[in-house]
Parts: C-alpha cells; sequence; structure tokens
C-alpha cells in the first residue's frame, strides 16, 4: 500500500495515482478522477455550479481574487483591491498555471471542514494575521490562529459539514479530504476541495481529528 504524502502537481492531481493504478499497487485516498478535479479550479467551479453550491462569481472588477486553475498552498494567489494592481496579479498566477480564474472577493470568515473515512469533521476557524490565509500565514508558526470548533452557530455549521460531505461524494472523492468556504451573512461559499490535504501534526485535518480525541497517530492509521 502506497501512503501518498505528496502536494501539488504530480501529487495530488490524479497523476501519481494514475502511475500506480498502472501498476496495480493500492494507496490512499481519492483516485484519478477525484484527483484531477479537486486540483482544477475551474472544472470544480462547474460541477460546483450544476451541482448548486453557492461559489463566487467571476469577474474582472474589484476587489478581486486572481488565482492559478491548478496549484495548491495559495502560490499565485492575489486579492486585488485597485484596478492597477490586476494585470500585475494575473501575470503572477500565470507563473503557475497557464489558465487563470478571477473571482469576486468576499471578505467573511475563513473555514475548512475535514472528512475521514465516513466521519465529518468539527469545521475550523481560521484567522490569518495577513489579509487571507496565503503561502506565509500557511506554513508560518504563528502567522494564523485556528479555532476549532470554529465560533459559528450550530445551524451554519451542520449546512458546511452537509456541504462538505455533498461535494466530496459529487466528486466521487474516497478516503479523506478538506473542503475551504468563505462564510459571510449566513451565505456558506464553495471556494476548493483539496483530496490530498496537509498531514503534517501541525496542518488543518490533524487539527480537526484532535477535536474529536483522534490522536495525529490515530487519524494516519
Amino acid at each position: 500500500l502506497a501512503f501518498i504524502a505528496l502536494h501539488g502537481k504530480g501529487g495530488e492531481d490524479g497523476m501519481i495515482q494514475g502511475y500506480l493504478d498502472t501498476l496495480g499497487i493500492k494507496y490512499t485516498g481519492s483516485g484519478v478522477f477525484a484527483s484531477a478535479i479537486g486540483m482544477n479550479k475551474k472544472i470544480l467551479r462547474m460541477i460546483a455550479e450544476k451541482n448548486n453550491f453557492l461559489i463566487p462569481s467571476e469577474t474582472t472588477k474589484v476587489p478581486c481574487v486572481v488565482k492559478p486553475t491548478k496549484g495548491g498552498s495559495s502560490l499565485g494567489v492575489t486579492i486585488v483591491k485597485k484596478q492597477n494592481e490586476l494585470k500585475m496579479a494575473i501575470e503572477e498566477a500565470k507563473k503557475y498555471d497557464d489558465e487563470i480564474i478571477i473571482e469576486e472577493y468576499i471578505a467573511g470568515i475563513e473555514v475548512s471542514c475535514g472528512i475521514l473515512g465516513d466521519l465529518v469533521l468539527p469545521v475550523i476557524e481560521i484567522t490569518p494575521k495577513n489579509y487571507f490565509f496565503d503561502y506565509e500565514a500557511k506554513y508560518k508558526k504563528g502567522m494564523s490562529e485556528e479555532i476549532c470548533p470554529a465560533r459559528l452557530s450550530d445551524k451554519i455549521t451542520i449546512k458546511i459539514q452537509t456541504e462538505t460531505k455533498r461535494i466530496f461524494e459529487t466528486i466521487g472523492g474516497r478516503g479523506y479530504a478538506r473542503v475551504d468556504f468563505i462564510v459571510k451573512n449566513n451565505k456558506i461559499y464553495l471556494l476548493e476541495i483539496n483530496t490530498l490535504p496537509g498531514l503534517t501534526p501541525d496542518s488543518l485535518l490533524p487539527k480537526e481529528a484532535k477535536a474529536i480525541g483522534l490522536s495525529y497517530s490515530q487519524m494516519l492509521d
């Protein structure tokens, strides 16, 4: 059995999964199809829209978010506040992928919800010290605060957990995943699904598992 803990292109986009399939080697996590969808934000948007998920609108008006279509760890993502910054943000995103997406910027509460087997985990709230949960906020100690369970009403929490399971099942996910949302005015906007979320002890999924009494080791098992 291959325990996959690779991220980015080649690791969570279906490539290594397809290679292991051809060798007849079993592996953890989602298969080729779900992995490819999870990595491609444009295809995920299409599927989400067709299945009545609430998603940010595409736009070229500021404020907006420019990001590579395929990628992770918020690399190449820019929140554009002024129209004259848009071109530079597009150029930055294109360093990471040929295709880009420009979406409306929604100022709200950043949350994430994990799924582990048949368990939908508690929702975790992310309060970055930067303008948003960028690469530095994700990986530099002390640059963000993660609160689990999130400071949300029971109604909103259950809705997030329901939407997490629904998008996971819609794309044919397997094993585990983590889904990111923005909550504003009691509306829950789907941002993306991570079919291979961070698996270090300080990552979001293990913190959510810890909130229900699962140690890091138990979660990996």
